[in-house]
């Protein structure tokens, strides 16, 4: 059953779903099917409440291939072209599993979602720009000297904000004549991949985990909150998310852009910058599939491309 907390839950209908007609007893049955993670169950859940509630408010019960189109165009009035996307998706696979399962007809069959733009919406630093933002992190306190590890890691592991908030203190062990620390990736259920941690990065942690006092049990978390109703406690993506931003604003780098996301991006486009080849940036990344990461291969070329200045040349001399 889906996690009551995050209050997507779909409530189950009186009586039974008549034939022919969609309840939100069937897209309770769809998000009960669903093969994923709790994570992804989550997601495809408040993807398709959305819809069901948009079926209610108007007062659709048997829908067909128009009100979809309606629903998509709705949506592609409010949100941007990677958000409908996502919402359309969950029905695009809801409709398909009620025809599969002999209950509803597959409307949304071929139709088109939102064009998403394949490149990243958040930009990455530049080296000198994230060594800004660690320079200006004050190291005097508790708080400092965690957000100084933490974004340092990020930066250099390229690490989800998501791994970093269940990584415990016991995930970092000795590999061969390397110090890594495991990782639970997007989409796993396990710790079962790691990254390398570089020196700079390892004393970093070290220097945090010293100022928490007594010698942390292996269980607690790498990074805990500091703050007084929540101290040593796990952090949430939202903490992670506001410490980032601030530590940027703080180095005068403030855009809608640059997020704790772009310290990913930061790391991708730091390593092929400095040589390192695809299939490395890939495995660092943890892609499935290598075109994912290419787009930060393009990226790169886009702003290295020289074009414009051999157009200018040519009419300006």
């Amino acid at each position: 059953m889906i996690n009551a907390e995050y209050s997507l839950t779909l409530q189950r209908a009186a009586e039974p779903a008549p034939c022919g007609e969609i309840t939100a007893e069937l897209f309770y049955q769809w998000t009960d099917y669903i093969d994923g993670s709790e994570r992804t169950k989550q997601t495809y859940t408040g993807n398709i409440k959305r819809f069901s509630d948009w079926l209610r408010v108007n007062g659709i019960r048997q829908p067909e291939r128009p009100d979809i189109l309606r629903y998509r165009d709705e949506l592609s009035k409010k949100y941007k072209p990677a958000t409908v996307h996502g919402y359309l998706i969950a029905v695009k696979l809801f409709f398909q599993w009620a025809e599969q399962a002999g209950i509803y007809p597959d409307i949304a069959k071929r139709i088109k979602s939102a064009n998403v733009d394949p490149y990243y919406k958040k930009d990455p630093l530049t080296g000198k720009q994230a060594a800004k933002v660690l320079d200006n992190i004050n190291e005097d306190t508790a708080a400092g000297l965690r957000d100084y590890a933490l974004i340092s890691l990020m930066l250099t592991t390229g690490l989800r904000t998501h791994s970093i908030i269940l990584a415990d203190i016991g995930d970092i062990r000795t590999l061969g004549e390397y110090t890594v620390l495991y990782y639970q990736g997007k989409g796993h259920e396990e710790k079962a991949e790691f990254v390398k941690l570089s020196e700079p990065v390892l004393k970093a942690i070290q220097r945090y985990l010293q100022s928490r006092g007594a010698e942390p049990a292996p269980n607690e978390p790498l990074f805990a909150s500091v703050a007084h109703r929540n101290a040593g406690k796990r952090m949430t993506t939202r903490s992670i998310s506001r410490i980032i931003k601030n530590a940027l604003k703080a180095a005068g780098l403030e855009s809608d852009r640059l997020t704790a996301h772009s310290l990913r991006h930061t790391a991708a486009n730091l390593a092929i910058k400095n040589g390192a080849p695809l299939r490395e940036v890939q495995q660092l990344l943890g892609h499935k599939n290598i075109n994912i990461t290419m787009i930060y291969l393009e990226q790169i070329k886009r702003t290295e491309n020289t074009s414009t200045d051999r157009i200018t040349a040519a009419i300006f001399g």
